[in-house]
């Protein structure tokens, strides 16, 4: 009974850190499904559109994404990592163009949010003042004064 208590209470945190060691490695995307529809696509000639030569260049595309992913991998959240990869896996065709939009765009809300923080965190001392636990806005207080 011991035993068991014991590889049940160890099994969770086993799993979680293979899950957490696993959401910092590049995801291996299936991009052969993506790269055949755009292929399948491809059918006007003066567009370049031999569908062989379309999958080829979809394919290499997709691989030197995967490649520029890797040198910046570890400059993503954790948690970026995560939602982007479900989202890009989420309706069966992935692509790393699409999983490297969604870390760029998580990064930069990432950031704005980091940004609009640190912007409100130095402008709040100068317009609110506290009192007895409350805040009151000093320039609403001002014109309340002076009417």
């Amino acid at each position: 009974m011991r035993v068991y208590l014991v590889v049940v209470g160890v099994f969770p945190a086993i799993l979680s850190s293979i899950l957490s060691a696993h959401s910092d490695e590049i995801p291996n995307l299936n991009v052969r499904q993506l790269c055949r529809g755009i292929a399948s696509q491809a059918t006007d000639p003066l567009a370049g559109g031999e569908p062989t030569l379309t999958f080829d260049r979809c394919m290499s595309s997709e691989q030197a994404d995967r490649e520029e992913l890797k040198k910046a991998w570890s400059t993503f959240s954790t948690d970026d990592k995560k939602h982007c990869v479900a989202e890009t896996k989420m309706g069966g065709e992935s692509s790393y163009t699409e999983l490297i939009s969604c870390l760029e765009m998580a990064l930069a809300v990432r950031s704005e949010r980091t940004e609009r923080s640190k912007n409100d965190a130095t402008v709040a001392p100068h317009h609110l003042s506290f009192s007895k636990g409350h805040a009151h806005v000093r320039s609403a207080a001002k014109r309340v004064r002076s009417r």
